[in-house]
């Protein structure tokens, strides 16, 4: 099912369209029984304005909650009551491989986003992706998204992951001391933010390459103003031994 989003109705108190409407606390049950699906919690937020706002504000938070608990709350304990960039965002981060296309962020050639059904991510990975003197910084990563036998790119892996309290970290603090450049046209498939290069800046350390498993020379990543983080990397093959122990 399609759903043209409308901009229209804003729901005010006075609008003729709120009769008949269930009340938050109504929906907040359904969704919670439905165990905060993603699919019908982007379906609502096209019916109009309020809905899209209430998803924003409190379905999204839930998704993201029941998600990846542990994560969430590691967030949030900076005493915030939101995560940077919004919670429809961090939702779409933790089920959605962006891919790439082509003259897009990463030279490579054409691949799809597409949602993912479940994927890990790791604050202990995150420490391989920063500089020594930012390991004070959290970053949460996810395994790497594998697209296999992508002719001259061979096997490629998207990663994505988000910064705890963005704003205050050392990696941005250093990012706008080497004035690094913001990417000119391309903003954060999750927030629409602009974004930093990271390899540009010359801040992706090798300790990454070995947490994805790939070549050194060929892992890419951007973080965007609210410390969502997107990359690319060029897997490494299998060897004999790696293949013969997963067959077996």
């Amino acid at each position: 099912m399609i759903l043209t989003k409308q901009y229209r109705c804003l729901h005010s108190p006075s609008c003729v369209c709120t009769k008949g409407h269930l009340s938050e606390e109504i929906i907040f049950l359904v969704f919670n029984h439905l165990n905060w699906n993603p699919k019908l919690i982007a379906a609502l937020s096209c019916t109009c304005k309020w809905f899209d706002d209430l998803a924003k504000r409190v379905l999204w938070k839930e998704f993201c909650k029941t998600r990846a608990p542990k994560m969430m709350l590691d967030l949030q304990s900076s005493g915030s009551h939101s995560v940077d960039g919004n919670w429809r965002a961090l939702g779409k981060l933790l089920i959605y491989c962006s891919g790439c296309k082509k003259d897009g962020l990463f030279n490579s050639s054409q691949i799809p986003g597409h949602f993912v059904y479940r994927t890990r991510f790791s604050r202990t990975s995150g420490k391989s992706f920063l500089l020594p003197q930012c390991r004070t910084d959290i970053l949460y990563v996810s395994d790497p998204c594998e697209h296999l036998d992508q002719g001259d790119d061979g096997d490629v892996g998207f990663f994505r992951g988000i910064f705890k309290s963005f704003a205050t970290s050392k990696v941005r603090k250093l990012l706008i001391k080497r004035k690094a450049p913001l990417h000119p046209a391309e903003v954060c498939p999750y927030c629409k933010a602009k974004l930093w290069n990271m390899l540009a800046a010359k801040m992706i350390p090798s300790s990454a390459s070995c947490r994805l498993g790939a070549y050194e020379d060929c892992i890419e990543y951007y973080v965007c103003l609210n410390g969502h983080v997107l990359g690319i990397c060029t897997l490494l093959p299998l060897s004999d031994t790696d293949e013969a122990s997963e067959e077996s």
